[in-house]
């Protein structure tokens, strides 16, 4: 036996100097040696042949013959063929690599040798179907998975699950359709499962169902960019990872998950590298994220949200919950961050329709300079009280504790509020929703935001300035500005409509002043604030807006500017003789239409004209 061997290799040795590859198959793994690379073989005492590094003992050895094509180097081929796999390994990386195939079940263990100063990085081409495999990847240097029309559904665990630190490149080939499901009732943490960092790249297709927890997860960041990933299933998130995310171009669609769309966290909350900060950022691509659960987010930050473009369609239906380690409620949203959220271009399209659902909620500050986002509620209030669960609360609300309700809003910040630019369209639909609500300080310099809410339109616990940008604002119930401290208006248009009897059009806190110091105003409902210390005069006509006319204001020879007055406005000529929260030094509201201009002067009597009517009134500061 060792004889004919000897007369098969020798035989190989000579011809492979002619040939392009000599293939040595031991079991279901071959390895493609290039004929040019081989060098000297070693043949030992009958029992193992040694091939530029790699060791074969001689009983393993099934097959060996020259082949007709040479693998590229740094390759190894895992192809699926139902219930088996077989494994093609590049020469020169063979003795980098130890294989072992049983059945579907492919693990490869790549040595700590491999470095830039050895072979390099090695990629792993995935391509085949099976519905028992999987693909399991151990190592400590950088390598790439290549999906290369994959249908792989394990039933041991992960579909593809690398246990390497180290940055994995999951290279989804263009051109080509991916599919992966993993087992029911494992103990790992994703469909794909990665102990290190995630790169997805190239125009492929890939749809990922996670069985058993999340659809995608990484111990570190995940990076998207070219693919188009679909995660059409998990028992948990739809892609969860430490350190951060980060969308560059492609897609990403997700749905019928059981928590939030997308989580990011922190690696180590203690001791945390540069690179580990919790956040989400969206530079290109589409995002479609639509999630069911209760609480659940769309996009869920521990740290920041940052997006300067692509698209980003978010729902969620869930309606909020009660935390019992927290103390409080908590609700659904579409945008939900812990830290920041910085918005600098893009479209967001954001649908919330549970009970205290919100479009963005953040921990920190909010700033907007520029972008596209419609936000829609529909959700009214969720209560949690005395043990008994209110996902749709009706009744009066005042006396329960903030902490056991949550209130639907288009967007909601416990920081400050700072929109700079871009474009806003926010509707706000159930009971105490709100359409913009900032707990600190809220600033306008620029934009163009259309609001139609529910309860207040916009709302801050502190002051309100405004110096730029174009604001419709409707509240169906409430007021259209309130502020708990000052309002400082001083640029801009501000077209501002609160509802009938005391609520108003501007609202001002208890002992606080409304400053008007520039801009063209208009703010009309029950009642307002009134207008105190101010730099640009005012008049408060006696006169009854209605829905889709227009108001101007000038002399009898020129029209200094005009508004329309929305279809959405219903306020009455009713309401008591004073605004809550009223308005400081000057009076107490009064006025049921407030109207200003750069152009009007203290004293002087001005034309204001109201669809088919007209009537005058004086200025004053």
């Amino acid at each position: 036996m060792k004889k004919t061997l000897s007369i098969i290799i020798m035989a190989a040795f000579g011809a492979v100097a002619c040939a392009q590859s000599l293939d040595v198959t031991c079991g279901a793994v071959t390895y493609s040696f290039n004929s040019a690379q081989t060098g000297v073989m070693e043949y030992s005492d009958g029992s193992s042949l040694t091939i530029q590094g790699k060791e074969f003992s001689i009983p393993d050895i099934t097959v060996m013959k020259v082949g007709e094509n040479a693998q590229a180097d740094n390759l190894v081929k895992v192809t699926y063929d139902g219930d088996n796999a077989t494994v093609t390994v590049s020469g020169n990386v063979a003795s980098y690599v130890d294989i072992i195939c049983d059945g579907a079940y492919v693990t490869v263990v790549q040595s700590g040798d491999v470095s830039d100063d050895t072979c390099g990085e090695i990629t792993y081409r995935l391509s085949g179907a099976s519905a028992d495999g999987a693909f399991r990847l151990d190592g400590s240097y950088k390598a790439s998975v290549e999906l290369d029309n994959v249908n792989l559904k394990s039933r041991r665990g992960a579909a593809i699950d690398i246990q390497n630190g180290k940055r994995i490149a999951m290279r989804v080939s263009e051109g080509t359709v991916n599919v992966l499901a993993d087992a029911a009732g494992g103990s790992q943490k994703g469909c794909i499962n990665c102990k290190g960092h995630l790169e997805f790249k190239q125009k492929g297709a890939l749809t990922v169902t996670g069985n058993t927890a999340h659809g995608i997860y990484a111990k570190e960041y995940i990076e998207l960019k070219n693919s188009r990933i679909t995660v059409d299933g998990a028992i948990k998130d739809g892609l969860n990872c430490n350190q951060y995310f980060k969308m560059e171009s492609g897609s990403l669609t997700i749905s019928g998950v059981g928590d939030d769309g997308i989580q990011t966290s922190f690696k180590d909350d203690a001791d945390r590298e540069d690179e580990d900060t919790g956040s989400v950022s969206i530079n290109g691509g589409t995002l479609d994220i639509s999630v069911t659960a209760v609480a659940a987010k769309a996009v869920n930050a521990d740290g920041d949200f940052n997006m300067s473009g692509g698209t980003l369609n978010a729902s969620t239906s869930g309606h909020g919950k009660w935390d019992s380690t927290a103390m409080k409620t908590k609700a659904a949203a579409c945008i939900s961050a812990d830290g920041t959220v910085n918005i600098n271009g893009g479209t967001l399209d954001l649908t919330s329709t549970g009970g205290g659902g919100k479009g963005i909620s953040s921990d920190g500050v909010i700033t907007v300079n520029d972008g596209n986002l419609k936000i829609l509620t529909t959700g009214g209030l969720y209560v949690y009280r005395n043990g008994t669960e209110y996902t749709n609360y009706t009744g009066n609300a005042d006396n329960i504790a903030s902490n056991n309700k949550s209130s639907a809003k288009g967007i909601k910040c416990d920081s400050e509020i700072i929109i700079n630019g871009g474009n806003f369209d926010i509707t706000t639909q159930g009971a105490n929703s709100e359409g913009i609500e900032s707990k600190d300080n809220l600033t306008i310099n620029g934009g163009n935001i259309k609001v139609r809410a529910k309860d207040d339109g916009i709302n801050c616990a502190f002051d309100l300035s405004i110096t730029g940008g174009v604001l419709d604002v409707v509240s169906a119930s409430n007021d259209g500005l309130d502020s708990n401290r000052n309002t400082y208006i001083s640029g801009g248009v501000v077209a501002v409509f609160g509802a009938s009897g005391v609520e108003c059009g501007i609202d001002v806190g208890d002992g606080y002043r409304l400053y008007f110091q520039g801009g063209y105003i208009l703010a009309a409902a029950g009642n307002n604030s009134t207008p105190s210390s101010s730099t640009q005069a005012y008049v408060a006509p006696n006169i009854t807006l209605t829905k889709d006319t227009t108001v101007s204001i000038g002399t009898s020879s020129s029209t200094f500017y005009t508004f329309t007055v929305p279809a959405e406005y219903s306020a009455s000529s009713g309401g008591r003789s004073n605004a809550p929260g009223g308005g400081g030094p000057g009076g107490m509201g009064g006025s049921k239409v407030l109207i200003s201009t750069p152009e009007l002067v203290s004293g002087t009597s001005y034309t204001i004209k109201y669809g088919n009517s007209t009537a005058t009134a004086t200025a004053k500061k």
